[in-house]
C-alpha cells in the first residue's frame, strides 16, 4: 500500500498549469498501474476537518472532531498496487508529485488474511 500525506491547502496556492501538470503525472502513473495490472485499488481521502477521531478516556470512547493532528501533513490517500518486489513499490512512490511539493508516500505491506506475516 501507498500511502500519501501530503500539506492540506497546497493544491490550491498551484497555479492552473502547475495543478493540470500533477493531474496529469497521476493520471499517466495511475494509466501505467492500469495496464501493467499493477493497480489494486485506490482513493483520495476527504478534508481532514472532516475527520472524526475517536480515543479512550477514562475506559470510555471519546469523539473529537480532526484535523487529528498537530502537524503540517495529513494522509491524503492511498493506492494499493500489487507489484512484484517492494523496490517496484518504492519505485512508483518516487515518482509521485505529491512528493515534489513537500509531500511523502509511504510504503506499507499489507499483511495476508491471517495476519501470519506479522
Amino acid at each position: 500500500m501507498l500511502l500519501i500525506f501530503n500539506r492540506p491547502g497546497f493544491v490550491e496556492e498551484l497555479d492552473e498549469q502547475e495543478r493540470d501538470r500533477l493531474f496529469g503525472e497521476v493520471d499517466s502513473i495511475m494509466k501505467e498501474l492500469t495496464e501493467r495490472g499493477e493497480l489494486a485499488g485506490g482513493e483520495a481521502l476527504a478534508d481532514p476537518s472532516q475527520t472524526k477521531v475517536v480515543r479512550e478516556r477514562d475506559g470510555l470512547p471519546a469523539v473529537t472532531d480532526g484535523p487529528f493532528l498537530e502537524a503540517k501533513e495529513h494522509l491524503a490517500g492511498y493506492i494499493t498496487v500489487d507489484c512484484e518486489t517492494v523496490e517496484r513499490a518504492v519505485e512508483i512512490a518516487s515518482r509521485w508529485p505529491d512528493v515534489r511539493y513537500g509531500g511523502r508516500m509511504e510504503v506499507r505491506a499489507v499483511l495476508g488474511g491471517g495476519g501470519a506475516e506479522m
